[in-house]
């Protein structure tokens, strides 16, 4: 692990050091070849399906159940938390390319949550389909190893690995790149490389405890995070709607704040035995791990209330 992890991490510091160069060497050579071998595995996947859907278990037994807990279960793929970091190399990256015209650089941006809007739906596939053959697993992982024996046999072990590592080495370089970017804009101080240099050790650091021991102490982090920045996300789209003020802000995030506290300790295991029962039966929702909904709904109509009642120029 050692060795690999300071191979992998140091092949991710040398493409995010050049951040003039980044569009060119993940745009036309690294994302393409990770999307030529998931195509392959999806089009096997059409070609020689492994089997039909099996019912589901009970954690999704019902819509609005598998609903909410494919959101909890998407809470530990970072997606929505890596988009908010992302989002400013996207759009960098595709001004590069020659796109200025805001509605041009929103189309394009919007094309490329829609190609991975359908590689997640096709991969989601492969998972249902698997279950008369290789049985249910765990997590996500043994479905795609297995899946990719079952296809392609000794060879997709290759084709997997070669599929995780262009995935994983894309969106290493893209959090180094935002993240050296983001500190050296905040403090002035030392040059980008030296930045991405930094987050790079601090990364194989953190990489030697193993992907086990990582993700069990990061759940309830999660738990807390998450909430708000979904919260967030619905805010930025709703920003025109309210005329971008502070309170609605203020207010939407101030009551998400309280659940996400909330499901964060629970998660941690830390004992709340009252206050969860008061929770379950009159807050919506908590039952599914969602409780922060209505409350954001709530600091929602609240900061509506108070953006009609208090002028823009009196608010602090």
């Amino acid at each position: 692990l050692p060795l690999f992890l300071a191979f992998f991490l140091g092949l991710s510091c040398w493409l995010a050091a050049s951040p003039s160069k980044l569009v060119d060497r993940i745009g036309k050579f690294l994302t393409p070849a990770l999307l030529v071998t998931l195509a392959v595995m999806i089009v096997m996947s059409f070609a020689t399906p492994m089997g039909d859907f099996q019912a589901p278990g009970k954690a999704y037994d019902e819509p609005i159940k598998a609903a909410f807990q494919g959101v909890l279960d998407g809470y530990n793929t970072l997606d929505a938390i890596a988009a908010l970091v992302f989002a400013t190399l996207i759009v960098n990256s595709v001004k590069e390319i020659g796109f200025t015209d805001p509605k041009a650089i929103s189309s394009q941006v919007m094309k490329s949550g829609l190609l991975l809007a359908l590689v997640y739906i096709f991969i989601a596939k492969i998972g249902a389909e698997s279950v008369a053959a290789i049985g249910m697993q765990d997590t996500g992982a043994p479905v795609l190893a297995e899946s990719a024996k079952v296809f392609f046999g000794s060879f997709g072990a290759y084709l997997l690995a070669a599929i995780v590592l262009l995935a994983c080495i894309t969106t290493a370089v893209g959090l180094l790149t935002c993240c050296a970017a983001f500190f050296m804009q905040l403090t002035g101080k030392f040059t980008y490389v030296q930045w991405v240099i930094g987050f790079t050790v601090i990364s194989y650091l953190i990489g030697l405890f193993g992907l086990k021991t990582i993700i069990d102490s990061t759940i309830p982090v999660l738990m807390f995070i998450y909430p708000l920045c979904v919260a967030l996300i619905a805010l930025i789209f709703l920003h025109k709607f309210f005329g971008g003020r502070q309170c609605v802000y203020a207010w939407t995030m101030g009551f998400t704040f309280v659940m996400a506290l909330v499901n964060g300790a629970e998660t941690a295991g830390i004992s709340m035995t009252g206050l969860e029962e008061v929770l379950k039966a009159y807050v919506p929702l908590h039952t599914y791990g969602m409780g922060w909904i209505p409350f954001a709904i709530g600091g929602f109509v609240i900061g509506l209330i108070w953006k009609g009642a208090v002028p823009a120029k009196a608010q602090n």
